[in-house]
């Protein structure tokens, strides 16, 4: 069948099957050249085989709850949103999230994905407790940070290619309410933006907005926008009755491609300049519900096809933290001189991360969306360049269109990373379209 990632490119044919359970699970296993895939949220092909993709959906049962410090443990075929709707009523949240709640919990381990928290409290490899997976052998290891912690640890961020995850022990937060605290600062132009950030290390959520077409003194305008767990004493009276209650919120679904001749710099101009000023208008701290502040784009169902049926592609870089500034400052120069800015360009603060194989580096990271094109595409090579000048790597989970000469100039752990896969005998076991690419 044809299938892509969440981006609609590259578009391959896979064979895809459906295990039902683990004796299923592990015929496919020992086919080799497989990989998991959740629920299709990777951008490019890195849940994709030619031959072998496999299938978690099956495995979507919540196991275990421990209410003392809010173990929860999965299948890893549970989505993120089943979790919140299931616990949020009960006052935990998770303590880690991407930006979209429609990705599965085996999706979470091997991105390792990040929110808008991690200056403060890490990866989701933080809230880990253990893992079990399936390896090259079929057989069913648990992993931690001190058991096989080996496996654990490049299992994490390692993309699907050590294992299939089936099982997730993961600790969940305690809040109040549904709501969250957001306050709009709104930036004259980068070196603001990057101040604003720095000055706002000490508030849990932090991500800013960019106007990617700005230019000159202008150059790197954004919104940022900060974010606490509203607590019960902070809500009205009556929204006290029923504080995790944020009401039926309405969802769009996009029905058709948009047209390429739709999406050009002047329609991401006039966009990027109304919200810009409209943010700016509405400069303030208000009360939101969770589901605005943590997944604006969820409320747009099949929100990729406005970038039309070409596809689209994210670029997504993180930069050291001495570095950050003048990488950020280079590609935002040749993006907007360019003219093929993005309507989704979001800078976010790091911390420091120790870690075998994921993304984060303490630095800033952007993430870039720009839909198909050679004009994009050239673009996006000349922002790898400026990645690899300034010591910064990139998002294999964002990634759909890098050669591997690029990911090896970028990152030292690569290597590493391929003689593990070896030792571990999953070079001819796990494998995507993505790591025959890359060379991984």
């Amino acid at each position: 069948m044809k299938l892509s990632g969440w981006g609609r490119y590259p578009i391959h044919d896979c064979c895809v099957n459906y295990p039902k359970n683990v004796n299923e699970l592990k015929v496919y296993v020992k086919q080799g050249f497989s990989i998991a895939n959740g629920n299709g949220r990777s951008y490019g092909d890195s849940a994709l085989s030619a031959s072998n993709t496999i299938s978690m959906r099956n495995f979507d049962h919540m196991l275990e709850f421990n209410k003392d410090n809010g173990q929860l443990v999965v299948e890893s075929g549970v989505l993120l949103a089943d979790v919140i709707s299931s616990f949020l009523p009960l006052g935990w949240f998770p303590s880690v999230t991407p930006g979209t709640k429609f990705v599965t919990i085996g999706g979470m381990i091997a991105a390792d994905v990040h929110g808008k928290n991690h200056h403060k409290h890490g990866s989701f490899r933080s809230f880990v407790d253990w893992i079990e997976l399936m390896d090259s052998n079929g057989d069913i290891v648990r992993c931690s940070k001190f058991d096989n912690s080996e496996q654990f640890n490049w299992t994490i961020g390692g993309m699907g290619l050590t294992g299939i995850v089936l099982r997730v022990a993961f600790r969940l937060t305690s809040i109040e309410t549904g709501w969250v605290n957001q306050t709009t600062i709104p930036t004259r132009n980068l070196k603001h933006t990057i101040e604003v950030i720095e000055q706002s290390m000490s508030a849990t959520y932090s991500v800013a907005w960019i106007d990617c077409l700005s230019k000159r003194q202008k150059l790197g305008k954004s919104l940022v926008f900060l974010g606490e767990h509203t607590a019960l004493r902070e809500l009205s009276s009556e929204k006290v009755k029923s504080p995790y209650d944020i009401g039926k919120k309405r969802k769009f679904t996009m029905l058709f491609d948009f047209p390429k001749l739709i999406f050009n710099s002047s329609t991401v101009s006039i966009f990027n300049s109304l919200y810009y000023n409209l943010g700016k208008y509405k400069a303030q701290k208000k009360i939101v519900n969770w589901d605005s502040f943590f997944y604006p784009l969820d409320s747009i169902l099949e929100w990729n096809r406005i970038y039309g049926k070409s596809g689209f592609a994210q670029f997504q870089c993180v930069l050291p933290l001495n570095n950050s500034f003048d990488g950020i400052e280079a590609m935002l120069k040749i993006i907007s001189d360019s003219g093929c800015g993005s309507p989704l360009a979001v800078l976010k603060r790091f911390g420091k991360q120790e870690s075998k194989f994921s993304f984060p580096m303490e630095g800033y990271t952007l993430s870039l969306d720009f839909p198909i094109s050679r004009k994009t595409l050239k673009l996006m090579d000349a922002l790898d360049q400026i990645t690899l000048d300034h010591g910064g790597r990139f998002y294999l989970a964002k990634d759909s269109r890098m050669n591997s000469k690029t990911l090896i100039a970028s990152d030292d752990r690569t290597k590493e990373f391929i003689k593990v896969r070896t030792s571990l005998k999953c070079i001819k076991k796990f494998s995507s379209l993505q790591s025959e690419r890359l060379g991984l």
